[in-house]
């Protein structure tokens, strides 16, 4: 064995013995490791164990890395505030009275007083009719009372004496408010019996002979200017 025997030289022979040495050692050698390999199983992994011990199974930060951005590169779209309604009632404002509207009572100011005799000049004896005219002359409508028992025509003669009244012998009394627009006139008949009187309708009544006269009318406190009438 150690002195090999041959046609060749020795060197060749030991040659040939290290190679089929080395690879028997080679095949022995990875039998072995490949036995070991089988026999011990690899050592489990840190998150393995961890994922055994919750009975969760580990998300791969890799993974959510590529399907979820950044939170701090999200843009989250600006919602405008809610709005919220006013509990405040609304205010209203009353509509404006009658008062208001029609610029409230005609004061004496306000309104002109005259008296148109129709006609001027009726036979002795005649019963003629004489208008009391209201006037608004303010650039505002008003209110103003009509009433008969404020209303009062008389007959004065030349001599400035008093011969006939309106209200001396048959007063009348009613309720008569009248809303009068700027300019409106409003004509107001009194129809003359032709006979004298005196307050209270305590003096004869006579018939007044024919000349000139004047007629004064009022309303309420507002008297007219006197109004020329002649009897014939």
């Amino acid at each position: 064995m150690l002195h090999p025997v041959g046609p060749l030289p020795s060197a060749v022979y030991w040659r040939r013995r290290l190679l089929v040495l080395g690879g028997t050692l080679g095949v022995l050698v990875g039998g072995g490791w490949l036995g070991a390999a089988i026999v011990i199983p690899d050592e489990p992994r840190i998150d393995t164990l961890v994922a055994g011990a919750t009975g969760e199974a580990p998300a791969p930060a890799a993974a959510l890395d590529h399907v979820l951005p950044a939170l701090a590169v999200v843009e989250l779209p600006m919602v405008a505030p809610a709005t919220v309604p006013s509990l405040t009632p609304p205010v209203t404002t009353p509509p404006p009275s009658a008062a208001s509207q029609n610029g409230g009572p005609c004061t004496d100011e306000m309104i002109a007083v005259e008296v148109r005799p129709e006609p001027a000049t009726a036979p002795s004896g005649s019963k003629p009719t004489f208008n009391l005219v209201v006037t608004n002359t303010s650039p505002t409508a008003c209110e103003r009372r009509l009433d008969k028992g404020l209303q009062e025509i008389l007959l004065i003669d030349a001599a400035g004496n008093r011969v006939w009244g309106s209200n001396d012998c048959f007063p009348e009394a009613s309720s008569d408010p009248r809303t009068l627009q700027p300019g409106e006139s409003v004509l107001l008949p009194v129809l003359w019996s032709g006979l004298s009187s005196a307050p209270g309708c305590t003096a004869a009544r006579t018939t007044p002979g024919p000349g000139s006269y004047v007629l004064r009318g009022r309303l309420d406190n507002e008297t007219s200017t006197d109004a020329p009438f002649a009897i014939s």
